[in-house]
């Protein structure tokens, strides 16, 4: 059996779990693009512990995890105690959301696989079916299974997606079934999100506006290379061509932009000097010809 749950399991990563999504949605044609209200806010301490106690049997470990999930907050400047929630950014709150999950897991494997696939990353998920009748009855089933874990699906956020019409996001990426043009039937693609190419966009801004002028082209790609190459890494295994080739564009523009406000002369820069030190810099690309996993 192909693995379902992903997310801090060994050599289980996120693009392996954008992977499975697309095969899934090959013979496929429903989605339950899922989404948790408020999930680490809201995470039942007791039932929690007792999860816990199931795979821990030492007393001062769970002393420990205990003391650590009644830790507390400050809010404008008063101690509030917490009894529900885990607190995000700790070393074992992303374990302890897991173990959470995992009866979600195995209560959807065990009685209500037959109709769709979980994928699942951490706390977020999708379940892929194949007809609406079968989409309709695994969304009752997972609001009773969250109703059981003491969470809530979010009603605004939670939705199912005719695969024919409409897409969705998912870690990141959008997934959207659209006519090969090889064979001309409805096949899926997946590509960055409106929200991640806006986010990148906007770390590429922040590295080349005015604030760094007393920095030279070189130093200013020297901080633009690692991001391009951690996006790229992760976006190249969907069909990402053309948004790698729009980005290549937006650092090349705003490059210029930056080159010709760092050199005065009223911001006059000529195209070839331009072009001369654009070679020369260093900068890498998101798009390599040859380099995605999938191509558009």
């Amino acid at each position: 059996m192909r693995p379902t749950f992903f997310g801090f399991r060994p050599k289980r990563s996120a693009v392996q779990a954008t992977i499975e999504v697309e095969a899934s949605l090959v013979r496929n044609w429903w989605v339950i693009d899922a989404d948790i209200q408020k999930y680490f806010d809201t995470i039942d301490h007791e039932l929690l512990m007792k999860l816990v106690r199931k795979r821990v049997s030492d007393r001062r470990v769970l002393k420990m995890i205990r003391q650590w999930l009644m830790a507390g907050v400050v809010e404008n400047g008063k101690f509030q105690p917490t009894k529900i929630g885990s607190p995000q950014g700790g070393v074992i709150s992303p374990l302890l959301a897991n173990i959470y999950l995992h009866v979600f897991d195995m209560y959807w494997q065990n009685k209500y696989q037959h109709l769709g696939r979980l994928i699942r990353y951490a706390d977020d998920f999708v379940i892929i079916c194949r007809y609406r009748i079968d989409a309709e009855r695994a969304l009752k089933a997972v609001t009773h299974i969250m109703k059981r874990l003491k969470l809530n699906l979010h009603p605004a956020k939670t939705k199912l997606v005719q695969m024919e019409i409409e897409g969705f996001d998912f870690l990141g990426f959008y997934f959207r079934k659209s006519h090969s043009e090889k064979t001309g039937k409805l096949v899926p693609y997946f590509w960055p999100s409106k929200k991640a190419m806006k986010s990148i966009r906007s770390k590429i801004r922040n590295l080349t506006t005015r604030r760094w002028y007393r920095l030279s082209l070189e130093e200013i790609v020297k901080n633009l290379n690692p991001a391009i190459r951690g996006w790229r890494n992760y976006f190249r295994a969907g069909n990402s061509t053309r948004k790698f080739q729009e980005l290549d564009s937006y650092v090349l523009y705003r490059l210029f932009h930056f080159a010709r406000k760092r050199g005065g002369n009223q911001g006059y820069l000529r195209i070839p000097d331009f072009q001369e030190m654009y070679l020369q810099c260093g900068i890498e690309h998101f798009y390599l010809p040859g380099g995605l996993t999938h191509s558009t």
